[in-house]
């Protein structure tokens, strides 16, 4: 899919707010749908396994399920596949310290552990589900027990969610979802990659929220692709849903976030393409975006962040 550039400003020139709620209620729709069909089948497939590319959503794309689901009375548990990593070893400390350690690799989840975990939620049993010290690079006992009951659903979010080699869990039991940008906006003929839209919604939410720097993460860029084509990408046949996130109207409110950093880089071919957008995008105040919006997971100020 596609849209204009030019159709984008006039909307959101003429009719933000309708905009933004007519975005909102689309995405929100394929969710919806999404939900209907796991209802049906939440007595077989009780784990819900969601993946996608950094900067997909899939955060917030499992939350704003989990209440869908709630909210038609079906009692839903959002887990992170981040929290099922192995803790580091020492030589994998020190290749963490000096950039040499591929950290976008699924042999970095610790698959045994998080296999039998699958298999006691799905059949009942209760789990004291684990968390991961990014800070310490441990996994740690949250002290906080799951005990799924029967008709009740689990979510496992992650980009590795998808990988048969990682998830070894029987496919019979799990619904599977893959979230991601996939419509492109055009300007004068030119398109605009999905991944520029992920790497925008990523560039905002590590400067805001991981106190990463903009040229870090535009440094990290190529690797972050290069695992998600070989990581990612090769597993996303196995979905029984697909979600495309983008929300029409994003660009314009990462307009003001980011057109002064890439106007100071503009030698550099990697911001090129997303200059020539946003030098001709409308910008939209950061508090015209409504806390029901996916892209607060990358701006902040959100229900579900």
């Amino acid at each position: 899919m596609k849209i204009m550039l030019e159709e984008i400003n006039r909307k959101i020139k003429h009719h933000a707010s309708a905009f933004i709620q007519e975005a909102n209620a689309a995405y929100l729709a394929q969710l919806n749908h999404i939900a209907e069909n796991i209802a049906l089948h939440r007595d077989k497939k009780p784990i819900i396994l969601l993946s996608g590319p950094s900067g997909s959503g899939k955060t917030t794309s499992a939350l704003m399920l989990e209440k869908i689901l709630d909210e038609q009375g079906i009692e839903t548990h959002t887990l992170s596949l981040d929290n099922y990593f192995s803790p580091l070893t020492e030589q994998e400390k020190e290749l963490f310290a000096v950039g040499k350690l591929d950290l976008e690799s699924p042999t970095r989840i610790d698959s045994p552990f998080l296999t039998e975990q699958l298999r006691e939620i799905y059949h009942c049993r209760p789990v004291e589900l684990p968390v991961y010290d990014f800070k310490e690079s441990v996994r740690v006992n949250s002290g906080k027990i799951l005990h799924r009951k029967p008709g009740e659903l689990v979510i496992l979010e992650g980009i590795h969610s998808l990988n048969p080699e990682i998830i070894t869990f029987k496919d019979s039991r799990t619904a599977k979802i893959y979230v991601s940008v996939r419509t492109r906006i055009e300007r004068n003929g030119v398109l605009l990659h999905p991944s520029k839209i992920r790497l925008m919604r990523r560039l905002i939410r590590d400067n805001l929220f991981r106190k990463r720097s903009f040229h870090d993460t535009l440094m990290m860029f190529h690797s972050v692709e290069e695992g998600e084509n070989k990581y990612i990408m090769p597993y996303k046949y196995r979905s029984d849903y697909d979600v495309d996130t983008f929300m029409p109207y994003e660009i314009c409110a990462y307009r003001d976030f980011l057109l002064e950093t890439f106007r100071k880089r503009s030698g550099e071919p990697l911001v090129q393409d997303m200059l020539a957008f946003l030098e001709e995008t409308e910008s939209l105040p950061t508090e015209a975006v409504t806390p029901d919006s996916l892209i607060c997971e990358f701006i902040g100020n959100g229900q579900f962040v």
